[in-house]
């Protein structure tokens, strides 16, 4: 193996880093179903806002701790460290999450969460620091894709292990430390390989996110991608908590709403897969960049629609899978063509501020307006008529594309220009 990876080492690379990124999605997988079944059988639906506002400031608080550990240690030693961690503390929680109490299941589900989003951070951020440009974009397909099958066999098989092995959703908490386990066997190999050798110029202290941050605000076309984004992040909580209502109310007992819950994450992973290989790239194709960003808020005003007249689970899985499924698909990789024109400092800082700052606030702020609107006003809207909202910001989502589209279409053709000039 050892000589295989010397002699294709960027082949090597993405089939391990692919394997890599299956396994992290996998153990997430087993992980997210049980954290919001014990949720919702100890604490109920109604405190999820209260849960999402205290795991965005946890994330604040613990992102920062982490990329100070960045910038004293390598990368790859952090990425076995907080393994490691994840690991002992899964097997702290799994006795102590018997009686599921409130403080043990409000921590857990913050745990949850706050591990999936610090192993796939660290996973990207050192994936790359291994590619070149040019081999990232030969390969970040294959790699991202192993986090999609990972969802759709990390989703089913927690759902079978309940339902045809007989397994309780706590044990699902060993399955999950079991698979970060082989992440950090596969991890060492690759480090033995050295297949985890920093490409040159890397360095651990990020100077991207330093400088003027106001100058962002002054170029209109990054503040149009911002909106969007964090127009789709706003309603995002809102979809969840009308999809996690009508679990609720539909499904009872603990376990059968994990396995319910690991089927259908397989099943919106899936429905990301295929979105992914068969219409993104047509869509692209023959109606460019503008309709692939469109089809999210599109089908989630349709969703919506008809989760408000229906307010069934099976509404709300097909509004969920509208929102998600679409976010991790077609609008993703839309998305990410949007910043080719943009000059690579303003696009970093860019997108540093609104994955480390942006989602966190807004996904606080729609947290914030379902409490508004649930439990704190005199009047109180119902969690169906919660839709009138998301339908709100899906317009005004669609109203702020067609302005991007504009800009877009007007910063490529003036980056075009300049090549052009340049090569002159």
């Amino acid at each position: 193996m050892k000589r295989t990876a010397q002699r294709h080492p960027n082949l090597m690379r993405g089939v391990l880093l692919f394997t890599n990124f299956f396994l992290i999605i996998a153990a997430v997988y087993h992980l997210k179903p049980a954290s919001r079944s014990i949720f919702i059988s100890s604490l109920g639906a109604d405190l999820l806002p209260y849960v999402w506002i205290a795991t965005a400031l946890a994330l604040g608080l613990t992102i920062g701790i982490y990329h100070r550990l960045i910038a004293y240690y390598s990368r790859f030693h952090v990425v076995l460290g907080t393994c490691g961690i994840v690991i002992a503390l899964l097997l702290t929680f799994f006795p102590l999450l018997g009686d599921s109490g409130f403080v043990q299941a409000f921590a857990f589900y913050i745990f949850v969460d706050m591990t999936s989003v610090i192993l796939v951070e660290q996973f990207w951020s050192l994936t790359n620091t291994i590619f070149s440009t040019h081999a990232g974009k030969r390969w970040y397909g294959l790699i991202a894709t192993g986090g999609l099958v990972g969802g759709v066999v990390g989703g089913i098989a927690s759902s079978l292990f309940i339902r045809q092995l007989g397994l309780e959703t706590m044990d699902l908490l060993l399955v999950a430390a079991a698979i970060i386990g082989l992440l950090v066997a596969l991890t060492l190999l690759m480090g033995r390989l050295g297949l985890y050798e920093e490409k040159p110029g890397v360095s651990n202290h990020d100077p991207t996110t330093d400088g003027n941050w106001r100058s962002l605000l002054h170029h209109r076309y990054l503040m149009l991608i911002a909106a969007i984004l964090l127009l789709a992040q706003i309603a995002e909580p809102i979809i969840e908590y009308q999809f996690m209502k009508a679990l609720e109310a539909t499904i009872e007992g603990r376990d059968e709403r994990t396995a319910w819950l690991g089927a259908f994450f397989s099943v919106m992973s899936a429905v990301a897969i295929g979105i992914n290989l068969a219409i993104t790239p047509l869509v692209h194709r023959w109606l460019g960049v503008l309709a692939g960003l469109f089809a999210q808020p599109v089908a989630v005003t349709i969703g919506s629609l008809w989760f408000m007249s229906q307010g069934t689970l099976m509404a709300g899985a097909l509004l969920k899978i509208a929102d998600r499924g679409l976010s991790y698909s077609i609008n993703r990789a839309s998305k990410e063509l949007l910043y080719v024109p943009i000059v690579p400092l303003l696009m970093f800082r860019a997108k540093a501020w609104i994955d480390m700052f942006g989602y966190r606030l807004f996904k606080v702020a729609g947290s914030l307006l379902i409490l508004l609107l649930t439990q704190w006003l005199p009047w109180t809207l119902e969690t169906a008529h919660l839709s009138w909202l998301v339908i709100g910001f899906c317009a005004v989502w669609m109203l702020t594309l067609t302005r991007v589209g504009i800009r877009y279409r007007d910063t490529l053709a003036r980056a075009k220009a300049e090549s052009r000039n340049v090569w002159n």
